[in-house]
């Protein structure tokens, strides 16, 4: 199972004026540096998690059909199913027609139900479903504990500006962020 972004967030869950608020920072000449480190901030957060903050277009791939009825989706909340494809051994596409399906979006993970289920074709990578995932457009759909979480790792990531690059962010997670982020985190057996 592998899930992969189809299109990128449209909006930061925090905006740089927040993260410029919290750092205490009134010039704009760090701006390009503060907002790919929220960037960063949002990626870590979403790896750790498997949430996806703001809304965006994902798509599961999937060998076979669980041997449950159960299709887990481990990256939410899940809005929507847009678009089931199953391939034939031919490898051509086929629609799925999802028209009275199940979604259980905000269960951890997220749980889908088709009505049918017809057989894939290709060996691997032989079902993709396309869906939505996030909290909302903006940030002010995001719940207040990630939004405070992603600002002290915005902070902590900001001291060391001179040690590291943005691109090689994360480079600390601060004290309290894991109490923040604990109830959001899949727990795994």
């Amino acid at each position: 199972m592998t899930i992969a972004e189809l299109t990128p967030p449209p909006a930061e869950p925090i905006t740089l004026a927040e993260a410029k608020a919290h750092l205490r920072l009134d010039a704009v000449d760090e701006d390009a540096l503060v907002a790919a480190l929220i960037r960063a901030a949002r990626e870590h957060l979403e790896r750790e998690t498997g949430l996806s903050l703001i809304t965006r277009s994902f798509r599961l791939y999937l060998d076979d059909w669980p041997a449950s009825r159960v299709i887990p989706i481990a990256r939410g909340p899940v809005q929507a199913i847009e678009n089931v494809t199953v391939y034939d051994a031919a490898g051509l596409a086929v629609d799925v027609d999802v028209a009275g399906y199940l979604l259980d979006g905000h269960a951890r993970p997220a749980r889908l139900m088709l009505p049918e289920r017809p057989a894939a074709g290709r060996a691997i990578n032989g079902i993709e479903i396309d869906f939505s995932a996030g909290f909302g457009e903006s940030g002010t759909d995001v719940p207040d504990t990630l939004k405070r979480a992603m600002l002290l790792h915005v902070a902590a990531m900001f001291e060391l500006r001179g040690v590291l690059a943005p691109d090689d962010q994360p480079g600390a997670v601060p004290p309290g962020y894991d109490r923040l982020v604990a109830p959001w985190r899949l727990r795994r057996l």
